[in-house]
């Protein structure tokens, strides 16, 4: 079955969507609505959508809608899409994080048309230009609190995670928030950190760049990643990322006292446990 799809927010994850479903049938018409002007014109010209079109008008003529703005934006504009919503219409947002958005709509009208969704997958960049085919290939999709929304709702998303390739897993919000925390999260906090502190360092030695090599490279590949995106997340879900940021903190303070004490054992020891988690990504 094919639908006709609106797409709210023309960024990286959008856009990727939108080039999947175009390209597997999914979709018979991608609608596009973005704040930008530019970015609208700029996924029309890409040919990431078939027209653009008024927030409200999209929401009136699709299918399915999907919310891919950030997730302060999403806060915002859920509410206002199950107020005008077609009762054979269903809504996702694609946000990560997902407890105060669940919460926000607890008792909107429509609720049962709306699923909480996130694809687990991304890169650094940003905009329509950024979007690119199979980025959702063999990658995770989380729905949660899927008992909250319709059985022909969650139906017709889990089909479109397919049409993407993802691999769909059922969790609830608070557990979404904290793992995503952990795997997500907190490695942006520290690829910010360390690219600011190298920032400080470059300061008083500009050879530094002269020296970085592929591993700082991949280290802090993610702190090129927008600040309207993320801050937004770090405000949504510091209730589980400030203890992750605890726990991260106390285990590389570990490192430094072995290090500070020369003890190369307990260090040895240390590292040969991080190596383990190989195993693990292997496994996925």
């Amino acid at each position: 079955m094919s639908y006709k799809v609106s797409i709210i927010g023309l960024g990286l994850i959008g856009g990727s969507i939108a080039l999947d479903l175009k390209r597997t049938g999914f979709a018979t018409e991608i609608i596009g609505v973005d704040k930008s002007p530019q970015h609208e014109q700029e996924a029309l010209k890409l040919g990431i959508i078939d027209k653009i079109s008024s927030f409200s008008t999209a929401i009136q003529q699709s299918d399915i809608i999907i919310l891919a703005t950030p997730v302060d934006a999403s806060l915002e504009l859920l509410p206002s899409i199950l107020k005008i919503i077609n009762p054979n219409s269903v809504v996702t947002d694609v946000g990560s994080t997902k407890s105060s958005l669940i919460k926000k709509v607890k008792n909107c009208p429509n609720r049962q048309l709306y699923v909480a969704s996130h694809p687990m997958s991304g890169t650094e960049n940003s905009g329509p230009s950024a979007a690119i085919q199979n980025l959702f290939k063999d990658k995770v999709s989380i729905i949660c609190n899927a008992e909250e929304s319709s059985y022909k709702s969650i139906e017709i998303i889990s089909d479109m995670y397919k049409a993407l390739g993802s691999k769909i897993v059922f969790m609830d919000s608070e557990s979404h928030d904290e793992h995503v925390g952990y795997v997500s999260h907190l490695s942006h906090a520290i690829s910010y950190a360390l690219a600011v502190a190298v920032l400080e360092k470059e300061k008083n030695d500009s050879a530094i760049f002269n020296l970085a090599s592929g591993g700082f490279a991949s280290t802090v590949r993610l702190a090129k990643s927008s600040v309207y995106m993320w801050l937004p997340i770090f405000i949504q879900n510091s209730k589980y990322l400030l203890p992750i940021i605890n726990t991260y903190l106390d285990k590389l303070m570990e490192f430094k006292s072995y290090l500070e004490n020369g003890d190369t054992k307990k260090l040895s020891e240390f590292i040969t446990e991080a190596n383990r988690i190989k195993g693990k990504l292997e496994k996925k």
